[in-house]
This record gives C-alpha cells, sequence and structure tokens, in this order.
C-alpha cells in the first residue's frame, strides 16, 4: 500500500467550500482509503492552462481549493475511477475545458512515480505551475520531492506572486 498519494480538490460552483468539505468527507469514509491528511481550504481565481490564453468562461466565481495525501489498495486507474464517481455525486460536468464546475478531483503524485496513459499522467501535468497545488502540497509535506520537477521547497520559493487566500476553517 502506498502512503504518499496526493489528490487536489477545487469547486467554485453551488457552495464550493461544502462541496470540497464534504469530498475530503467522502474519501475518508471510502473503505480502499486510509490514513487522509488535508491542507487547509485555499480560495484561488480562475485560470485556465498556464501555456495559454483562458479557455474556459472569462466571467467565473473563485475556487475553494485543497489537497489530500492518502494510502490507498488501489491501483492509480482504479482511484481515477473511484474520483470520477465522487465528482458524478456532486454533479459534476465536463462541457468546458477549465469551465467552472462543482468539483474537480486529480490525482497529482503516487510517491515517486511518473505514469503517462491517455487517461491519467503523474504528476499532474499543470503541478508546479500552480500555486493552488503547490502551497496546500507544501503545507503537508515540505520535504516533498516532486519527480522530473525538484523539492517543492525549490518549487514554492520560485512561484510568480499570487492571490491565493488561505481560508480561516
Amino acid at each position: 500500500m502506498n502512503s504518499e498519494i496526493y489528490i487536489g480538490l477545487g469547486s467554485n460552483l453551488e457552495s464550493p467550500r461544502q462541496q470540497v468539505q464534504d469530498a475530503i468527507k467522502e474519501l475518508r469514509a471510502h473503505p480502499a482509503i486510509f490514513n487522509l491528511h488535508a491542507s487547509s481550504l485555499y480560495q484561488s481565481k480562475p485560470l485556465g492552462p498556464s501555456a495559454g490564453p483562458s479557455i474556459g468562461p472569462s466571467e467565473q466565481p473563485d475556487y475553494i481549493n485543497a489537497v489530500v495525501q492518502i494510502a490507498t489498495s488501489l491501483a492509480p486507474q482504479q482511484l481515477l475511477f473511484e474520483l470520477q464517481q465522487i465528482e458524478n455525486l456532486h454533479q459534476r460536468k465536463r462541457e468546458i475545458r477549465w469551465g467552472p464546475r462543482t468539483l474537480d478531483l486529480d490525482i497529482l503524485l503516487w510517491h515517486q512515480q511518473i505514469i503517462n496513459t491517455p487517461t491519467l499522467n503523474i504528476p499532474h501535468l499543470e503541478v508546479c505551475n500552480r500555486d493552488f497545488v503547490l502551497i496546500p502540497l507544501y503545507e503537508l509535506n515540505r520535504n516533498l520531492h516532486i519527480p522530473t520537477y525538484g523539492p517543492i521547497e525549490t518549487l514554492v520559493r520560485t512561484l510568480e506572486p499570487h492571490s491565493l487566500k488561505k481560508l480561516i476553517p
């Protein structure tokens, strides 16, 4: 069983803070997920792909984001399926890339593995370009090393100034 698996959570529709908190509870209750540790919640501005202009609607509400660290007996593709089932419970619609969503769950890291399949990329392709991922990851594990990118401490230090806001519980 692997215990250095990190999942990113985000929502900007239908009570986003509650959506993320409920998803954390659902992950914690899953029979194949153990030892869940959650970061603080953060508020972030919506964005599109880091390599180009925003593709999603330009007028979106802010997101609520978090990262959880878990252990699981599931294989990566099985965990992806389970995360998509949780997204579906939250009425996730996949109509517009980088568009608003009730819940987004992404596998960010799977120990030190590199996985590239048509349906799953680990580390997540945008993991090092997003402050709302790096800062919660750093909060959970200051000694984390992200395969092909390096130490999280270095990555956090080189972040552009951001508008990320840590939320008070």
